[in-house]
């Protein structure tokens, strides 16, 4: 059985972004894990790495991504994906104290993107390795995505295929985030346009209960969004293709 790799850096991330190529891909027989980089609970956390779970209305003893990975269970079990959480913390742990930083360069003594080489070299891409990889490009430049490309970087094995997906829902909102620090790269590459499912997609994405309040303004509005987005995925391919041509549009 053929298996796709899905690195994501948070735990909604490969669902928003791709989640129904990955459908796609399961319903075409392939095993699909999708794997979390940054999904580490914290104890009692404090300043801006509180906020970020308070803003989504929970309290402050909640353990913020024990709720989240639950969601991501749900979610990846909607994709029919395996769900795979690594133990790193996410970037308000790491030293960035605001939403701005964020987006900002990345800090000198973040080594998060060593630490996930690393991990991922040793274990999830080491050989004989998936047939497939899919991961972000990065659009919109949070530290974390950026990360998570340097360390995929890294650890991938030459010859592996990846379809590099555009980050939503940051690829939507460019007026507002619009970095894309792998531009260029990107760019040299071919874009391929899925057509997704849908259904599954919209089924994976609603189980992020905590972030639809925040990202859309409500389930509906994550609607709207997708809806707008329509079924067709943009990636970038580096390497064989993998998808089939009835999976692809003009």
């Amino acid at each position: 059985m053929p298996h796709a790799f899905a690195l994501s850096p948070h735990l909604d991330d490969a669902a928003f972004s791709c989640g129904g190529t990955l459908a796609r891909f399961a319903q075409a027989g392939w095993e699909v894990t999708v794997c979390t980089a940054f999904t580490r609970s914290v104890a009692s956390p404090s300043g801006f790495a509180l906020s970020c779970q308070t803003d989504k209305g929970l309290p402050p003893d909640a353990d913020y991504m024990a709720i989240r990975r639950h969601e991501d269970a749900r979610a990846c079990s909607a994709l029919g994906a395996l769900a795979v959480w690594l133990p790193l913390p996410e970037a308000p742990h790491r030293g960035y104290e605001s939403a701005r930083a964020l987006f900002g360069s990345v800090r000198d003594d973040d080594a998060a993107d060593h630490a996930l080489a690393s991990i991922l070299a040793d274990g999830p891409l080491a050989a004989p390795g998936p047939d497939l990889v899919l991961a972000p490009q990065a659009i919109g430049g949070h530290v974390d995505h950026v990360q998570a490309v340097r360390a995929l970087r890294r650890a991938l094995p030459p010859a592996t295929p990846v379809l590099w997906w555009m980050d939503f829902p940051y690829a939507a909102r460019r007026h507002t985030h619009p970095a894309e620090p792998f531009a260029d790269e990107m760019a040299r590459l071919p874009e391929r346009r899925i057509i997704g499912d849908e259904a599954s997609r919209l089924a994976a994405c609603r189980e992020y209960a905590t972030q639809l309040g925040f990202q859309f303004g409500g389930e509906a509005g994550l609607v709207r969004a997708l809806t707008t987005a329509g079924p067709r995925e943009s990636v970038r391919e580096h390497g064989p293709t993998c998808v089939p041509s009835s999976w692809l549009c003009a």
